[in-house]
């Protein structure tokens, strides 16, 4: 079967983005990943990695859709603005996908034969245990979006962030309210910091940037600096919306757009992005 070229788009400021899936998946070793560079020079189908993206851009065009977005090779993270403005942004650009697929790449729906009965298999003590549910930015990548749709890594659809809720939330402690789609802020601070607790990112400072879109706040990656001073400047930013919130009361109403994406580091506005055409696999 020949291989499809993706072609990259980039959509910049009031521009309006098309419906578009998005991908959900852990990442494998550097060497393995497809960069964007990668994609840009042609180099990226002899990559591991690069089976994601086939299986995104497929099943993205099985649901009708043109365009997708993954994380690994939609950033061109040479570009320290546009990585800082990308980390800030995955909360909205999760949250505003038509489609959020999962791609569970240590979940098979292979079926065995038990030695004393017919041919069976079940995907879920798998499924509970998959190191998507260990990771930090899959937290808010299951939060985000209204669809989250779960595959195994042959590409079977194992259920959605609905009904799939119980187990979910038994594996994460996030309450199902939140898994429905209620708002975030209903959850106090503490709580919501403790999703995170038993998550282990690849760079320790992502155990506190990965939650800026839960909390709704911008803070400016500055990798190298320490978990603890990550996690100090989160919280400063917490402080600082909550603090606004509460003043809100006190202003003119038609000031309070501007006040609340000051406060925010304009985390409200456009911001431009990398997205892939769907190709006729």
């Amino acid at each position: 079967m020949a291989h499809a070229v993706m072609e990259f788009f980039n959509f910049v400021g009031d521009e309006p983005i098309p419906p578009y899936a998005i991908l959900s998946h852990t990442w494998g070793p550097d060497t393995e990943e497809v960069t964007f560079d990668d994609l840009t020079n042609g180099c990226s189908m002899a990559k591991p990695g690069y089976e994601k993206i086939r299986f995104c851009g497929a099943q993205a065009g099985q649901d009708g859709l043109q365009y997708f977005w993954i994380d690994t090779c939609c950033i061109n993270k040479a570009n320290k603005a546009e990585l800082s403005q990308a980390i800030n942004s995955m909360f909205s650009w999760y949250r505003n996908a038509t489609r959020c697929y999962v791609y569970l790449s240590d979940v098979s729906t292979a079926k065995g034969k038990a030695s004393d009965g017919p041919s069976e298999f079940t995907w879920e003590p798998a499924f509970r245990v998959s190191r998507w549910f260990t990771r930090g930015w899959t937290l808010q990548e299951l939060l985000a979006p209204s669809s989250v749709e779960f595959f195994s890594w042959e590409r079977r659809r194992l259920g959605d962030k609905n009904s799939l809720r119980r187990q979910i939330h038994e594996i994460t402690v996030i309450p199902e309210l939140a898994l429905e789609g209620a708002p975030l802020s209903q959850f106090s601070v503490n709580e919501r910091l403790l999703w995170i607790k038993h998550r282990q990112p690849k760079l320790e400072e992502d155990r506190a940037y990965s939650l800026l879109g839960i909390f709704r706040v911008y803070v400016a990656p500055i990798y190298g600096e320490g978990i603890a001073s990550a996690f100090k400047r989160l919280r400063e930013e917490i402080g600082k919306l909550e603090q606004c919130i509460q003043d809100l009361h006190l202003t003119d109403p038609r000031d309070d757009k501007k006040r609340i994406e000051d406060t925010k580091g304009g985390l409200l506005k456009d911001a431009y992005r990398w997205i892939l055409k769907t190709p006729d696999f």
